[in-house]
Protein backbone atom coordinates (compact mmCIF):
# COMPACT_ATOMS: atom_id res chain seq x y z
CA UNK A 1 0.00 0.00 0.00
CA UNK A 2 1.33 3.53 -1.06
CA UNK A 3 2.50 5.07 2.40
CA UNK A 4 0.43 8.45 0.69
CA UNK A 5 -3.33 7.14 0.10
CA UNK A 6 -4.39 8.35 3.25
CA UNK A 7 -2.85 11.79 3.07
CA UNK A 8 -5.27 13.69 2.49
CA UNK A 9 -3.52 17.39 1.00
CA UNK A 10 -5.58 20.51 0.53
CA UNK A 11 -4.12 22.64 -2.95
CA UNK A 12 -5.87 26.37 -2.03
CA UNK A 13 -4.35 28.21 -5.32
CA UNK A 14 -6.18 31.02 -7.58
CA UNK A 15 -4.47 29.86 -11.11
CA UNK A 16 -5.98 27.31 -12.42
CA UNK A 17 -3.69 25.08 -14.47
CA UNK A 18 -1.41 25.35 -11.81
CA UNK A 19 -3.81 24.34 -8.98
CA UNK A 20 -4.72 21.26 -11.69
CA UNK A 21 -0.96 20.86 -11.79
CA UNK A 22 -0.28 20.16 -8.54
CA UNK A 23 -3.82 18.17 -7.68
CA UNK A 24 -2.92 15.89 -10.79
CA UNK A 25 0.79 15.22 -9.67
CA UNK A 26 -0.25 14.93 -5.64
CA UNK A 27 -3.09 12.30 -7.28
CA UNK A 28 -0.23 10.31 -8.95
CA UNK A 29 1.86 9.87 -6.13
CA UNK A 30 -1.16 8.21 -4.49
CA UNK A 31 -2.08 11.64 -2.00
CA UNK A 32 -5.93 12.35 -1.60
CA UNK A 33 -5.89 15.55 -3.53
CA UNK A 34 -8.66 18.37 -2.93
CA UNK A 35 -8.86 21.74 -4.10
CA UNK A 36 -9.99 25.53 -3.78
CA UNK A 37 -9.98 28.37 -6.28
CA UNK A 38 -9.53 31.32 -3.57
CA UNK A 39 -8.45 32.12 0.07
CA UNK A 40 -12.00 31.99 1.33
CA UNK A 41 -13.21 28.51 0.06
CA UNK A 42 -9.56 27.21 1.09
CA UNK A 43 -10.59 28.37 4.47
CA UNK A 44 -14.06 26.40 4.73
CA UNK A 45 -12.66 23.41 2.91
CA UNK A 46 -9.72 23.35 5.25
CA UNK A 47 -11.76 23.32 8.29
CA UNK A 48 -14.47 20.82 7.38
CA UNK A 49 -11.94 18.90 5.41
CA UNK A 50 -8.86 19.02 8.15
CA UNK A 51 -6.11 18.02 5.61
CA UNK A 52 -2.95 16.35 6.97
CA UNK A 53 -1.38 19.41 4.71
CA UNK A 54 -2.09 22.37 2.65
CA UNK A 55 -0.48 24.35 0.04
CA UNK A 56 -1.63 27.54 0.12
CA UNK A 57 -1.32 30.63 -2.47
CA UNK A 58 -0.37 33.97 -1.01
CA UNK A 59 -2.59 36.33 -3.49
CA UNK A 60 -5.66 35.23 -4.21
CA UNK A 61 -9.47 36.48 -4.42
CA UNK A 62 -11.56 36.78 -1.54
CA UNK A 63 -9.24 35.99 0.85
CA UNK A 64 -5.43 36.16 0.76
CA UNK A 65 -3.49 32.95 1.97
CA UNK A 66 -2.19 35.17 5.00
CA UNK A 67 -5.57 36.32 6.30
CA UNK A 68 -7.09 32.65 5.50
CA UNK A 69 -3.85 31.55 8.03
CA UNK A 70 -4.60 34.06 10.17
CA UNK A 71 -8.36 33.02 10.57
CA UNK A 72 -7.05 29.02 10.26
CA UNK A 73 -4.91 29.50 13.68
CA UNK A 74 -8.00 30.74 15.25
CA UNK A 75 -9.70 27.28 15.07
CA UNK A 76 -8.66 24.03 17.64
CA UNK A 77 -7.81 22.31 14.74
CA UNK A 78 -6.02 24.49 12.69
CA UNK A 79 -3.83 25.88 15.71
CA UNK A 80 -1.50 22.77 14.49
CA UNK A 81 -2.34 22.51 10.45
CA UNK A 82 0.84 22.27 8.27
CA UNK A 83 0.99 24.80 5.67
CA UNK A 84 3.20 25.13 3.07
CA UNK A 85 2.88 29.09 1.67
CA UNK A 86 3.14 29.48 -2.23
CA UNK A 87 3.89 33.24 -3.71
CA UNK A 88 5.83 34.72 -6.47
CA UNK A 89 6.27 37.12 -4.00
CA UNK A 90 9.65 37.46 -2.11
CA UNK A 91 8.25 39.42 0.34
CA UNK A 92 10.01 39.40 3.58
CA UNK A 93 7.33 40.94 5.76
CA UNK A 94 4.85 38.55 4.89
CA UNK A 95 7.36 35.12 4.79
CA UNK A 96 7.98 36.71 8.58
CA UNK A 97 4.54 36.78 9.15
CA UNK A 98 3.20 33.87 7.88
CA UNK A 99 6.76 32.10 9.82
CA UNK A 100 5.36 33.90 12.98
CA UNK A 101 1.97 31.96 12.55
CA UNK A 102 3.56 28.70 12.24
CA UNK A 103 3.84 27.61 8.13
CA UNK A 104 5.81 24.68 7.47
CA UNK A 105 7.39 25.90 4.59
CA UNK A 106 7.38 29.58 2.47
CA UNK A 107 8.27 28.42 -1.43
CA UNK A 108 8.61 31.04 -4.29
CA UNK A 109 6.98 29.56 -7.05
CA UNK A 110 9.74 31.39 -9.62
CA UNK A 111 12.27 28.79 -7.25
CA UNK A 112 10.13 25.53 -7.65
CA UNK A 113 9.32 23.09 -9.92
CA UNK A 114 6.38 20.75 -9.49
CA UNK A 115 8.42 17.65 -8.41
CA UNK A 116 10.48 19.97 -5.98
CA UNK A 117 6.84 20.96 -4.62
CA UNK A 118 5.67 17.44 -4.11
CA UNK A 119 8.66 15.94 -2.53
CA UNK A 120 8.25 19.06 0.05
CA UNK A 121 5.04 17.55 0.60
CA UNK A 122 5.81 13.73 1.06
CA UNK A 123 9.17 15.51 3.47
CA UNK A 124 6.43 17.12 5.84
CA UNK A 125 4.00 14.55 5.47
CA UNK A 126 6.48 11.62 6.38
CA UNK A 127 6.73 11.92 9.88
CA UNK A 128 3.01 12.70 10.40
Amino acid sequence: MNQNSNKKVLVVEDDRILRRVVVDNLKADGFIAIEAEDGLAGLQMALSEHPDLMLVDVVMPKMDGISLLEKLREDAWGKTAQVIMLTNLSDTDKIAFAEKKGVSDYLVKADWDITSIIDKVKDKLRDK
